[in-house]
């Protein structure tokens, strides 16, 4: 069925869009309230890289535990080797299952310099166009985003006393540390998070006013290796020209990872790469990407990847490696004039679909060794890998997000790539057997990871639309009536 022979409902089973309209008008009327609760969430430092804020972490996960308890989830807080996961459920309401997905910790916020307020002082800063940002660490990256699906939950229950289907989330506390205790979690508790989709916010939109969906996630290898030559940093007149230099060996090593013409050059590499999607090549080519805009505005002019590819085909749909770090030798002020007895790099692959990590791996090492001359010992640290994530386009789910997100933001989403990697999507798949929807509202200049971390109002405030309208599009995904809307009319909040 296309888009324009829906019903002018707002969703299926005779959940009319009056109601929908009503559940709409209440988060408007308590937007204010919502940011609120996003500030109190924000002044929590759950700063998972660093153990000194473990208490944090476990004080940010009671605080969205006691938010959902208190709109009628059963919500607890679940101990991990690490930092606590928050597992809760809504099972009331027919239709199908969907479990959604965040992460409460964030990243450090040095240089602390940088920031003109406190990064866990929140502010709403409005800016000279009007706008207004919410400014704060974890504002976008991911706090800001996971509270857009909770308080669509809460206008939701507020207006009707239900949700429109049945929803279950969880939420780490490790995703900015590589999420060291999510697959251990999983295998013990996978049963209790069975559900028809997964939903994620963590993603950007298209444009500011254009919403999107991302069906591609490249995956990631991280490797490092360690060259030591010399049994001691030696005099470099004393020993020069006759001393093998390790950081000489590693720059021609490293040389050797790129060809000619920007492609990776690494025996293999591309074997088994799996071939896109027609509907998502069909999406990539109708997409108004301006490479030149995108390079210039980090002071870039020419692309230096595979030639033979267009920059958002390199970005997203192409393997890369990257140098990601070098260390060597003396690199203080002054000279020192040595030859080093070591150097080291850490180099990343971001692999597409038919990329196992492991045999990348492999691959590589076997290239490092074989160009490795004598006097060298290589030493490889490991580190984990995950393979990239493609998203289904034969999703009911996808089309019903289609619809719901066209009806919000007046125009067509658009479906696209993301060349970093959510390695929860992988992991969910692997573990669970579930697909992923990632719908995030971010934009490209919200400094994630940065000083001065912001996520705007409009942001969060059409993002807590669009799930109320995407909650409501899923029920025409089933069969299943649900509940008797009855709900009260009255849209006044729920603590």
């Amino acid at each position: 069925m296309s888009l324009e022979e829906k019903p002018d409902v707002g969703v299926s089973h005779g959940v009319p869009r009056e109601l929908v309209e009503k559940v709409l008008g209440h988060a408007d009327a308590n937007l204010n309230a919502s940011v609120d609760r996003l500030f109190q969430f924000l002044r929590i430092p759950s700063i998972s890289c660093d153990a000194s804020y473990s208490p944090q972490c476990r004080q940010a996960a009671s605080w969205i535990a006691d938010e959902l308890s208190g709109i009628g989830f059963a919500a607890s807080v679940r101990s991990t080797i690490g930092n606590p996961i928050v597992v809760a459920h809504n099972k009331e309401a027919g239709g199908p299952q969907v479990l959604f997905y965040g992460h409460y910790d964030v990243q450090p916020v040095e240089p602390l310099e940088a920031w003109e307020d406190d990064p866990f002082e929140p502010k709403l800063k409005v800016q000279p166009g009007g706008e207004a940002h919410i400014v704060g660490r974890g504002a976008s990256d991911d706090k800001g985003q996971l509270l857009t699906f909770i308080e669509a939950c809460r206008s939701w229950k507020a207006v009707t006393g239900h949700l429109p289907i049945n929803v279950s989330m969880f939420f780490e506390g490790e995703e900015e540390s590589g999420s060291p205790s999510m697959e251990t979690f999983l295998d013990e508790v996978g049963e209790e998070l069975t559900a028809d989709v997964m939903l994620l916010c963590d993603t950007y939109l298209w444009r500011d006013a254009v919403s999107a969906i991302t069906v591609m996630f490249r995956g990631i290898l991280e490797e490092e290796i360690e060259i030591r030559c010399a049994s001691r940093d030696l005099h470099s007149g004393a020993y020069g020209n006759a001393a093998r230099n390790p950081i000489q060996v590693l720059a021609e090593l490293i040389a050797s990872l790129r060809g000619g013409n920007g492609e990776v050059a690494i025996d293999g590499f591309y074997d088994n790469i799996e071939e896109i999607d027609d509907k998502i090549r069909s999406e990539i080519s109708r997409l108004d990407f301006d490479s030149d805009a995108f390079l210039s505005k980090v002071g870039l002019s020419q692309p230096a990847g595979d030639t033979a590819y267009s920059v958002i085909e390199q970005i997203w749909t192409r393997p890369s490696c990257e140098i990601n770090g070098i260390a060597g030798g003396h690199y203080g002020d002054g000279f020192k004039t040595i030859i080093p007895s070591t150097a080291l790099a850490k180099v990343s692959f971001r692999l597409v679909p038919g990329q196992d990590p492991q045999r990348i791996r492999s691959a590589f090492r076997d290239h490092i060794r074989a160009r490795t001359p004598a006097d060298c010992n290589l030493r490889f640290a490991d580190y984990d890998g995950s393979p990239a994530s493609v998203i289904s386009t034969e999703s009911p789910f996808l089309d019903s997000a289609v619809a719901a997100l066209k009806e919000e933001w007046s125009c067509e989403p658009v479906l696209i790539g993301s060349g970093g990697s959510i390695p929860v999507v992988g992991v969910v798949k692997r573990r669970l057997g579930l697909d992923s929807l990632p719908i995030g509202f971010a934009r490209s200049d919200n400094r994630h990871h940065s000083p001065n971390e912001k996520y705007d109002l409009s942001s969060f405030h059409k993002g807590i639309r669009s799930w109320i309208r995407i909650l409501a599009e899923f029920s025409r995904c089933t069969t299943v009536q649900p509940p008797s809307f009855a709900g009260d009319d009255t849209g006044a909040d729920q603590a």
